[in-house]
C-alpha cells in the first residue's frame, strides 16, 4: 500500500510538474540596440513636398487683345533678352505711324521754307529802320516791315510746334505698336505658350485670371522652396544648412542653405498654416541636375552633436524611459534618462545610460514592460554616425 501510495504521489508530482512546465511565461523575443557613441542633429522637415522655383520666371500677356500675326517660338526653346516673341496684328498702327512720320518729314522741310522766310523778313526789317533814321523812308513803311518779320518768326516758329507734335505722334504711334508686342525680358526657356497663329489673344482684365500668354523661365539660378510649419519657423534663421532630396534624383542628398525665411504665414487651410522658406544649394554644378518643377524635401538642421551618447528614437517610451535589458536575470528594467537634442532617427543621452548598455526598440510587441521576461533577438550595432535625411 506504501508504494502504491508512493507511486500515485510520484505520478500526482509528475503530472503538476508538467503542467507548470507547459504553462509558465516563456521569454519573449525582443530586439536590442548598444547605447553607442555618435553623432545627433536636430531638424526640422517640410510639412508638404517643396518644389524647384527659377529665380526669374515671369508670365507674359500683350497689354491689348488683338489676332497673334506672329508667333517666332514654341515650348522648350532658348531664347535671348530683347527677342521678340509674339505680335498681335496691327498693320492699322503701323499705318498710323508711317503717315505720322510723314507728317515729319513733311512739316521738317516746311520749316526749312518759313524759317528763311522769318530770316529774310527780319534783315528787311532791319534795313528799313536804318532807312527810316535817315527819312529816306516813312514811319508807317518801317513799321510795315517790322510787323512782317514778327509775322514771319511767329510762322517759323508755329513750323517747329508742327514738327515736335509730329514726332510726338510718331512716339504715340511707337507705344501703341509696342502694346501688341512681346519681348523676352531675359535669357530663358520657354514653359509654356498659350494660343496658336492666328487666334484671337484676350489681355487680364483687373481681378480676372486668365492664363498668359507666354510663360518664361530664367533657368540658369534655381532655388528650393519649401513650407515649413509655423511651429517649426521660430527655429530657422538664415544660413543653418540644410539637406535637400528629390523624387527625380532618388539616392541623392544635396548639401544646401537656407536663403530666405518668408515674413508672413501661408493659411492654406485653417489647420494647415506654414511659412515658406527657399533653400539655395551649396554647389553650383547640382543646379544643373534640377528642373523647375521638380517636388523636393527640404531637412534643415537645427543643431548638431558630435560624440555624444544616442539611442535610436524608437526606443524612447513618453520621450524620457526607456527599457534597459538586464542580461544577469533577462528581465527588462525601466529607467528614465534625460534627452538632448533629437531627431526621427536618434536621440541624445545627456544622463541615465552607460555606453554598452542595452535597450529594447520593439516596444511594439506584446508583454513588453518593465519585469517581463524576455531574451534577446537580435544584437544590433549601432548605425553610421551620420543620420539619414529627415
Amino acid at each position: 500500500m506504501i508504494r502504491r501510495l508512493i507511486f500515485i504521489l510520484l505520478i500526482i508530482a509528475g503530472i503538476v510538474t508538467a503542467f507548470w512546465w507547459l504553462n509558465k511565461p516563456k521569454p519573449i523575443a525582443v530586439t536590442l540596440v548598444d547605447v553607442s557613441v555618435g553623432k545627433v542633429e536636430s531638424s526640422v522637415a517640410n510639412t508638404r513636398a517643396g518644389s524647384v522655383e527659377a529665380c526669374q520666371r515671369t508670365r507674359l500677356s500683350p497689354i491689348s487683345g488683338g489676332r497673334i500675326a506672329y508667333l517666332g517660338i514654341k515650348k522648350g526653346d532658348h531664347v535671348k533678352k530683347g527677342q521678340v516673341l509674339l505680335r498681335l496684328w496691327n498693320d492699322d498702327q503701323q499705318a498710323q505711324s508711317y503717315f505720322a512720320q510723314t507728317q515729319v518729314t513733311s512739316s521738317q522741310k516746311r520749316i526749312e521754307e518759313v524759317c528763311t522766310m522769318a530770316d529774310n523778313a527780319e534783315r528787311e526789317a532791319a534795313r528799313m529802320a536804318e532807312l527810316r533814321a535817315k527819312d529816306f523812308i516813312s514811319k508807317s513803311g518801317e513799321e510795315k516791315s517790322r510787323y512782317e518779320a514778327k509775322s514771319r518768326r511767329a510762322a517759323c516758329d508755329a513750323a517747329r510746334a508742327d514738327v515736335a507734335q509730329a514726332q510726338a505722334r510718331v512716339k504715340v504711334t511707337k507705344v501703341e505698336q509696342d502694346r501688341t508686342v512681346l519681348v523676352a525680358p531675359f535669357d530663358g526657356i520657354v514653359a509654356d505658350i498659350v494660343g496658336e497663329l492666328g487666334e484671337y489673344a484676350t489681355p487680364s482684365p483687373p481681378g480676372v485670371a486668365t492664363p498668359p500668354a507666354i510663360d518664361l523661365i530664367d533657368n540658369s539660378c534655381l532655388y528650393i522652396e519649401a513650407p515649413m510649419d509655423e511651429v517649426d519657423a521660430p527655429k530657422i534663421r538664415i544660413g543653418q544648412s540644410a539637406r535637400v532630396s528629390l523624387d527625380a534624383l532618388p539616392g541623392m542628398v544635396l548639401p544646401a542653405h537656407v536663403k530666405r525665411v518668408a515674413p508672413y504665414v501661408v493659411a492654406v487651410e485653417k489647420q494647415a498654416r506654414t511659412v515658406d522658406v527657399e533653400i539655395s544649394l551649396d554647389n553650383a554644378e547640382d543646379n544643373k541636375n534640377l528642373l523647375v518643377g521638380y517636388s523636393a524635401d527640404v531637412e534643415i538642421v537645427l543643431d548638431s552633436h558630435d560624440h555624444v551618447l544616442r539611442i535610436p528614437t524608437s526606443a524612447l517610451i513618453d520621450g524620457s524611459k526607456v527599457l534597459v535589458y538586464d542580461a544577469k536575470n533577462q528581465i527588462l528594467e525601466e529607467r528614465l534618462i534625460k534627452a538632448g537634442i533629437t531627431n526621427w532617427e536618434y536621440t541624445e543621452v545627456v544622463d541615465g545610460l552607460k555606453m554598452g548598455e542595452q535597450i529594447v526598440t520593439s516596444l511594439e510587441r506584446d508583454g513588453v514592460k518593465s519585469g517581463a521576461k524576455v531574451k534577446p533577438e537580435s544584437n544590433k550595432d549601432s548605425m553610421p554616425e551620420q543620420t539619414k535625411a529627415k
